[in-house]
This record gives C-alpha cells, sequence and structure tokens, in this order.
C-alpha cells in the first residue's frame, strides 16, 4: 500500500487493503487518460463477471454497477462506474459508500528509484454489516485478478499509442 497519499487515513480497520503496482511506458497521457484506459473499457470477460455480480447483488438490495454509474455520473465526473472523488497530477481516487461496504481505490503515477513509472491501483474497503462482508468475501479473489488483468490490459494500450 502506499505509505502517502490520500487514502492512507482510510487504512485503518479495514476489511480490504491491497495495491497493485505495473510498470507503465513513458507517454505524454496524464493520469485521468491513463486511469480511464486502464479501468473503463474491461475485457468481455470482466463484463460478464460484473453482469452476473449485478444480477445477484440486486436480488439482496444492493445497488447494481449500472445504478452506481448512473447516480455518479449525475453529479460529475466518473471513470467506470465509479464517482471519481479527488484528482491531483499523481493521484485519482474514486470510490462510492453504500449501506453494506465503503470502497475507495487511488490510481497514481510514481517514479521508481530506477526512474521507471508505475501505475499503482490500491483499493481499501470497509465493511458495515454481514451483507458488507459476505459480498466482499465473494469478490475478492475476483477483484485481485481484474485489477491486475486491466493494469495489464492498460500497458499493452500504452504501449501501442507510443510505438513501443
Amino acid at each position: 500500500m502506499p505509505a502517502d497519499g490520500v487514502l492512507l487515513p482510510f487504512y485503518h480497520g479495514a476489511d480490504l487493503l491491497d495495491a497493485f503496482a505495473i510498470t507503465v511506458p513513458m507517454t505524454s497521457c496524464d493520469l485521468d487518460t491513463i486511469a480511464r484506459i486502464a479501468f473503463e473499457r474491461p475485457a468481455g470477460w470482466i463484463r460478464a463477471l460484473t453482469r452476473v455480480s449485478d444480477t445477484v447483488v440486486k436480488c439482496v438490495g444492493v445497488k447494481s454497477s449500472s445504478t452506481i454509474g448512473a447516480e455518479a455520473a449525475a453529479r460529475g465526473p466518473v471513470i467506470g462506474y465509479f464517482p471519481v472523488l479527488s484528482t491531483t497530477p499523481i493521484e485519482l481516487v474514486i470510490g462510492v459508500d453504500d449501506r453494506h461496504l465503503d470502497l475507495r481505490a487511488g490510481i497514481r503515477l510514481r517514479v521508481t528509484d530506477t526512474g521507471d513509472r508505475e501505475l499503482v491501483a490500491a483499493t481499501v474497503v470497509h465493511c458495515h454489516n454481514r451483507l458488507g462482508r459476505a459480498y466482499l468475501t465473494i469478490i475478492a479473489p475476483f477483484h485481485r485478478i481484474i485489477v491486475r488483468a486491466n493494469l495489464e490490459r492498460a500497458v499493452r494500450e500504452l504501449e501501442t499509442r507510443s510505438g513501443q
């Protein structure tokens, strides 16, 4: 987990904390563009999993991704279906608060000691009840696979754009 940044106060007592980093090619793309490349156009298998999840969660009264996205878009910018909560040149935070859990995801660019540029995706989840904990238990393994796949796809897209 990043040791600084906007999400740091949310770490305490979290039910899920994870972060994944991947080296990205040097491009002229800003963080917002890179975050959109990484998280707005998921692979077909990810969209299919989201549809299954949405169908199941509707049965227990949890908002679907499309409902979250529509509500968020009415208030301001979104990435994927999550509202953008804050942005700086190096860190963008998306997230949502709901009756079963609160989620924050930080997307940031950092330069490593070797001068490489990394895209870091960090997630913090706080569950409020049994429904939130059950939901998190079910989706956490998929979440990890999906975040990694999105980061890898973003690198391929950025390499294509930069001609590498």
